[in-house]
């Protein structure tokens, strides 16, 4: 019996037919996305081995070859599942997980300066307009989350990485009220006057209120 901790491990859940992710992985334009939704779904599923090179195959002569195959055809089939026709092409005869992460990462893991300016601009040019407070906080997060995706933050636990995500998170916050339309302009200016600031998450659940 496998341990149920096991990359091996198999839930009657996991069918070759289930989508993973929502995201459909179109080109260069989406894979950051698509990625990341990909691997927080495998990490849940315990199966990240499977693409990162830690779960390899077995000897031909282990007992667990026919369950690593059964899991690799499975990993193959979630991954086919979330891409395009268009790319289907390129991969329909692989035969392992692994190779084909790779292929499709060296192929489409294209981050460039133009990319990263484009969301930076959107993110600056955003304003709230017609849009709900929610909807417009939820297309700003969105921006965040893709530009967060392409660029390398410190994530260390030392003073100058706390200072930095500290301003990282104020500058949210700014770029948040910033892009709200002017008849929140009272609310915006209390919460500017708060000392501390709030996180953006806070800033947005006064202003939610604010708009009920």
């Amino acid at each position: 019996t496998i341990d149920f901790n096991d990359p091996l491990y198999l839930h009657p859940s996991d069918t070759p037919g289930i989508n993973l992710v929502t995201e459909q992985l179109i080109g260069n334009e989406n894979y950051g996305v698509w990625s990341r939704a990909m691997l927080i779904a495998l990490r849940a599923k315990n199966k990240v081995g499977f693409i990162n090179g830690s779960c390899l195959k077995p000897d031909q002569n282990s007992p667990l070859l026919h369950q690593w195959e059964r899991c690799n055809a499975i990993m193959l089939s979630w991954i086919m599942n979330t891409i395009s026709k268009e790319l289907l092409g390129g991969i329909v005869y692989a035969t392992d997980a692994l190779a084909v992460w790779r292929y499709l990462k060296e192929r489409f893991d294209r981050i460039n300066g133009s990319r990263i300016f484009s969301i930076h601009r959107d993110i600056v040019c955003l304003s709230q307009g017609s849009a709900t407070v929610s909807v417009y906080f939820s297309k700003l997060r969105e921006l965040w989350d893709e530009y967060a995706s392409l660029v390398t933050l410190p994530s260390c636990g030392c003073p100058t990485s706390r200072a930095f995500l500290e301003h990282d998170q104020q500058q949210r916050l700014l770029q948040f009220l910033m892009g709200l339309n002017d008849n929140y302009g009272n609310i915006r200016s209390q919460i500017l006057m708060m000392c501390p600031l709030p996180t953006v998450s806070q800033a947005y659940s006064m202003i939610s209120q604010e708009e009920s």
